[in-house]
């Protein structure tokens, strides 16, 4: 740090002369050290260290920590999302703060600021004096430098509690400490950057730190747009910010404001008749509420905010532990910029509110992710960020991690796709027939461990289709579009369970506590396992990128709201998942579901689209994820407590007797992407040619048909009802803060 000596910084003499002059004059008079009002200095034990030999053993410098400020969260077109802080605090230069607010806060604080050092000696005895007169400790004579220090180490402190305590207690050893520091600053920066500092670290009430923060909380406008009155108010606050609370206590507030503009006029800051004029007018409020924290986000995009501050406080690219990374959080001054779109996250808004109410005994949640880049572009629920009836903290998109669920959501049929994914990589003809009869026990199916899952002989678990008129042969085209619950089980034997477990490790796929997904049969086809929106909607995410999964992201870029200076952000990580023939042939299955399939109500009509229903027993859960070239998104529906069963139930002032993937996620998945997609370029998939070799074949044409029964029979794989033998729900809930998200599965 450069030095720069204002004139009469110590009055020629060494810092060590300072000092015992200083500690000289404080403890023949008895009463004071280092310019604060003290008992009796026996009463407080001064020993070795309030010597000049103690003094010279303190550290020379003053370890000054970069000032907690507001940071800002913005979406990707740089509107404000939120304001977060651990101090509400925009630092500005002096030029910036108007000279009616310096000359006032000088006047009340240390109306001799620019004549002494560090150390004001007429202040001490002035103080001596007074305090001697009234028989008590009524005055003191800290300098303003002397007050700035002992903020620095209040700054340090944080929000520690015992560290606050230590840092503002009264004690000769904190003084003679702030006393050495404050001979370095005023030797170090002058009095004008002695000024500045104060005025952008003191503490102005209503969490409002620093002179523009309070500029904005009392008066809405800048610290440089001050007048005359608002200055004396806000440099009247400074002494006892509760005390002079103006928000609280106008007349008190009103009674010290013409202290200092009393006070100025006697220093010549002002005259007599601007200070008597300016005495009459009234305080003149215009208070701004503190805007804090995610609960304040517009466009419905709290809990996006809430997931942009875990990953910062989860990744490591911001710090190696977690206490590291909370300090570069709270000490705040920075500027995210994040992927959200402000017209995607309008669309996922307005379809969320016209489908779902947040006062509904079931809620919504809908994400929107970009293929290629897995920027996170939507994200919202039903149930409002809050703490109040119908809202919630938990942000039902994500993992457990994030803030979500500990398990996530049973997914139905939408984990379909993955397995066929798998076997089509394994060599399976995507015109492969099964004879997928109406119900079947579940068959021996391999698994990565090399030993075989076995069914139970005596009590066998049974899988069966969603009507009994579904009855084979069907190809997988078809049994794709219907969702026939057996076609699948029976690829899954052919296939292993393993092949499936590699397919969805290499898209990402993990439950909402951040495991792997259970190998068990009823997890490899009908969606047994939990698992997050965001989880899914990147996982399909990769169909749409030609078979390249991309690690979904909330953060484009972070700066220092001062320097500029960027800091690093995590990137997304992308990988091939699948073949480019496999990810079309994909495309063209799922694009057969949306265009005649079970989710025919979901699809888009301007543009190519894909997608899968999904529905868990007991309909507790329902489902639509589906995407475009361009876009992909993911529809929950269903109690986060898991204790609704969506049958004979009103869902946004709609009747449904029996809630579909199709009729209820489905509406609002194409609402949200219809918007988000609105002027953007409207590219196809590359889809393969699937003979149709069942045209002719007169099957039941009911589209209903998008949920799974699963029970295995096995401790741990029972279904919502289990098939015939799932007898094993519902007892995981006692983990979860939600209640239990499994809801029939049983951890």
């Amino acid at each position: 740090m450069g030095k720069k000596r204002s004139a009469n910084a110590g009055g020629g003499l060494s810092p060590a002369q300072q000092a015992a002059k200083f500690l000289g004059v404080s403890v023949l008079a008895g009463a004071v050290l280092a310019g604060i009002a003290l008992p009796a200095a026996g009463a407080l034990g001064l020993a070795a260290k309030g010597s000049v030999e103690g003094f010279d053993e303190i550290p020379a410098d003053l370890k000054t920590p970069p000032l907690s400020q507001r940071t800002t969260i913005l979406d990707n077109q740089g509107g404000k999302i939120a304001t977060v802080y651990s101090r509400d605090r925009t630092v500005v230069p002096l030029d910036k703060i108007s000279p009616y607010m310096q000359k006032a806060l000088v006047a009340i604080e240390d109306s001799r600021f620019y004549e002494h050092g560090a150390v004001d000696a007429k202040g001490i005895l002035r103080a001596i004096n007074a305090n001697a007169r009234d028989g008590g400790v009524s005055q003191g004579a800290s300098t303003l430098t002397q007050q700035y220090v002992k903020n620095v180490f209040i700054e340090q402190a944080g929000d520690d509690p015992t560290k606050v305590a230590q840092a503002t207690q009264q004690t000769i050893g904190r003084k003679v400490r702030e006393l050495k520091y404050a001979i370095q600053v005023e030797e170090e920066l002058g009095k004008k950057k002695i000024l500045a500092n104060y005025l952008n670290i003191t503490y102005f009430g209503e969490q409002a730190y620093g002179v523009e923060a309070a500029a904005q909380r009392y008066f809405s406008k800048p610290a440089k747009d001050l007048n005359l009155q608002e200055s004396a108010l806000l440099a009247g606050i400074v002494q006892s910010p509760s005390r002079y609370d103006p928000v609280n206590d106008e007349a008190e507030a009103k009674k010290r404001r013409n202290v200092v503009l009393q006070r100025m006029a006697e220093v010549h800051d002002i005259s007599q008749a601007e200070a008597d004029k300016a005495k009459e007018s009234p305080l003149g409020l215009e208070v701004s509420k503190p805007q804090n924290g995610c609960i304040t986000s517009v466009k419905g995009a709290a809990f996006f905010c809430d997931y942009v501050k875990k990953v910062f406080l989860t990744d490591p690219v911001f710090g190696k532990t977690k206490e590291d990374r909370a300090k570069v959080w709270n000490r705040g001054g920075l500027t995210v910029k994040t992927t959200l779109d402000p017209v995607a996250q309008d669309s996922v808004q307005a379809s969320i509110k016209e489908n779902v109410y947040k006062s509904d005994s079931v809620a919504t949640a809908v994400t929107l992710v970009e293929p290629g880049t897995g920027k996170i572009l939507g994200m919202g629920q039903s149930k409002p960020y809050g703490y109040a009836k119908n809202e919630t903290e938990y942000n039902y998109s994500v993992n457990a991690a994030y803030g979500g669920s500990n398990y996530g959501f049973p997914t139905g049929s939408t984990f379909k796709p993955f397995l066929a994914a798998a076997a089509l990589e394994q060599g399976t003809p995507v015109t492969q027939e099964y004879p997928a009869p109406y119900d079947m026990p579940y068959p021996t199916v391999q698994s990565c461990s090399g030993k075989p899952w076995v069914n139970s002989r005596s009590n066998p678990a049974m899988v069966e289709n969603e009507n009994e008129s579904e009855v084979g042969p069907y190809r997988l085209k078809e049994a794709m579009e219907k969702s026939i619950n057996t076609y699948f089980v029976q690829m899954l034997a052919d296939t292993g369970m393993c092949p499936v477990v590699q397919m969805t490790d290499k898209l990402g796929v993990v439950q909402g506590n951040g495991t792997k997904v259970d190998e068990v049969p009823s997890s490899m086809t009908l969606g047994s396992t939990g698992l997050s929106p965001l989880t899914i909607a990147s996982a399909y995410a990769a169909f749409a990128n030609e078979g390249t999964y991309c690690t979904p992201v909330a953060i484009e870029s972070i700066t220092e709201t001062g320097t500029g200076k960027a800091l690093e952000v995590p990137k997304t990580q992308c990988s091939r998942a699948m073949s480019t023939e496999t990810a079309d042939k994909i495309n063209t299955l799922l694009s057969g579901v949306t265009d005649s399939g079970t989710g025919k109500q979901a699809g888009l009509q301007d543009r190519a689209n894909a997608g899968k229903t999904g529905t868990t027993d007991a309909r507790k859960n329902a489902w639509f994820v589906g995407y475009t070239p361009n876009l992909a998104g993911a529809v929950w529906v269903g109690s986060p407590t898991q204790k609704v069963e969506m049958e004979n139930i009103t869902i946004g002032g709609r009747y449904h007797d029996k809630v579909f993937g199709a009729d209820t996620p489905g509406p609002i998945w194409r609402s949200a992407m219809t918007g988000a997609l609105a002027n953007k370029p409207a590219p196809g998939f590359t889809l393969v040619s699937i003979p149709d070799l069942d045209k002719d074949k007169d099957k039941d044409k009911d589209k209903g048909h998008d949920d799974g029964k699963p029970g295995d029979g096995k401790p741990g794989d029972g279904g919502d009802n289990g098939g015939n033998n799932g007898n094993n729900g519902g007892n995981n809930g006692g983990n979860d803060p939600l209640g239990g998200l499994i809801g029939g599965w049983d951890r």
